[in-house]
């Protein structure tokens, strides 16, 4: 049988809209408020967004908001029934993806101008002044993703740090290709919570934030995709692939740059070179990169006993502090935090 969540969903994906009238609202057990005072109704969204202009245009005004919050972003589902005008300028803090499951909205963010719709949501840039105008009986599952949190993935995404907040253009297409993708994860997210879970708690909650981030840059369009695709997809010269198998190859050994450069047949300037231009970084920033990445499996896998401090240790990482700091930094959450999500309760420091 198929939850009421999972229904909701399902009907979204098969006929293109959400038969709300005939199944409960998304994320009803998350309900945040419900009022048909308007200066309420704006005070309550305003302590999970920010502050802003709330006027209506016309029809009857009945409010709802439901709310999930996670780490690095919320899930919300928000409905005002009468056309409304919203104006809270720039959100500093956060990027706002609205995804509309009926009606729609007219979207000004800074000098962007588009509609919204079942096929195509909005994109908020929190750099830019934000005007919206939601007609009467709209309907929308919200995706609030903290700004610091989308700038640290991109930085990572790019193997470098990204110079300027990424600034996504106009609407984006749910209809197809990665979109689409997305849309289905979010209200999968959206139906497991209606079922009663807990999806965004945890070490799979963080992971699912990281896929959220990762499919919004990879299914819309902005400012810096040819970066991120360069990057993704560019051949590898010779000497930078004997490089990155020496590096693989001596992960838990103390190296040198010139060691890496004497094993890839190049000097240490022209390997550098080639490391910044074809992975966005340099060759001991990728060298500490990996021993991170083998620690991070070696604690999600690890059996009962395992210490932090053997895991760093064991891919050469002396200085625990920085090694702490350096996996908050690439996975956003500490060692021990990954440690305990893989032993559970029988977990102890």
């Amino acid at each position: 049988m198929l939850r009421a969540g999972a229904q909701s969903v399902l009907r979204f994906t098969m006929e293109g809209t959400w038969m709300l009238d005939h199944a409960p609202r998304p994320l009803a057990a998350h309900l945040l408020f419900e009022s048909r005072d308007l200066d309420e109704a704006r005070d309550k969204v305003a302590r999970v967004f920010c502050p802003h202009r709330l006027d209506t245009v016309r029809g009857r005004f009945h409010a709802r908001q439901h709310h999930l919050p996670g780490e690095k972003l919320s899930l919300n589902y928000i409905e005002y029934g009468a056309k409304t005008m919203i104006a809270p300028g720039a959100l500093r803090d956060f990027y706002l993806v609205q995804i509309p499951l009926c009606g729609g909205a007219s979207i000004v963010n800074g000098g962007d101008r588009y509609t919204s719709d079942p096929g195509r949501a909005a994109v908020l840039n929190p750099h830019r002044e934000t005007t919206m105008i939601w007609e009467e009986g709209t309907r929308q599952v919200l995706l609030r993703i903290d700004r610091a949190a989308m700038q640290s993935h991109l930085s990572r995404q790019l193997g470098a740090p990204a110079s300027a907040p990424v600034t996504f253009q106009g609407a984006l297409d749910l209809r197809s290709g990665a979109g689409a993708a997305l849309r289905r994860l979010v209200l999968w997210l959206v139906a497991e919570a209606d079922d009663g879970a807990a999806p965004l708690t945890g070490l799979m909650g963080r992971q699912l934030e990281e896929t959220l981030l990762s499919g919004l840059l990879d299914a819309h369009r902005h400012d810096y995709a040819a970066h991120l695709g360069r990057s993704r997809s560019a051949p590898r010269p010779r000497h930078l692939r004997l490089a990155e198998s020496f590096i693989e190859a001596h992960l838990d050994q103390p190296i040198t740059l010139e060691d890496v450069a004497e094993a890839a047949g190049t000097s240490a300037r022209n390997l550098q070179l080639a490391f910044r231009q074809y992975r966005g970084t340099t060759p001991l920033a990728f060298w500490r990169d990996r021993r991170l990445t083998r620690a991070h499996a070696d604690l999600i896998a690890a059996a009962p006993g395992t210490r932090v401090t053997d895991v760093a240790l064991r891919w050469g990482f002396a200085h625990f502090g920085r090694f702490a700091e350096s996996y908050r930094l690439r996975f956003g959450l500490t060692p021990r935090d990954t440690l305990r999500a893989a032993l559970g309760p029988g977990y102890q420091d």
